[in-house]
């Protein structure tokens, strides 16, 4: 999981250059699905703080009803989470759960 957490680290990072509106949509719907299942892995594991950490970014990134946070904020939000998954990985990865 830890592949997928840094590639949806690198499409939000992505989200700070200029591109088309259809990416900024295809993101929102992507990290959507990608947080609501990293929510569940983890509700799984028992891990209550990134069961509730997650689920809040599903909500946030969901594409349905769009949160109106302007172009600044939503590009400290991403470089926010960015850090936050390449950082949850490194520890991941640093020291594996048994």
């Amino acid at each position: 999981m830890n592949h997928f957490k840094l590639i949806l680290a690198a499409f939000l990072l992505l989200r700070l250059a200029p591109m088309p509106y259809g990416y900024y949509q295809f993101i929102r719907l992507a990290s959507m699905i990608a947080f609501a299942v990293m929510a569940c892995q983890y509700y799984e594991q028992k891990r209550e703080v990134l069961v509730i950490a997650f689920a809040a970014l599903a909500i946030l990134f969901h594409p349905f009803y769009k949160i109106a946070l302007g172009r600044m904020m939503w590009n400290v939000v991403d470089v926010v989470v960015a850090v936050g998954l390449v950082t949850l990985c490194y520890i991941e990865y640093s020291s594996p759960r048994k």
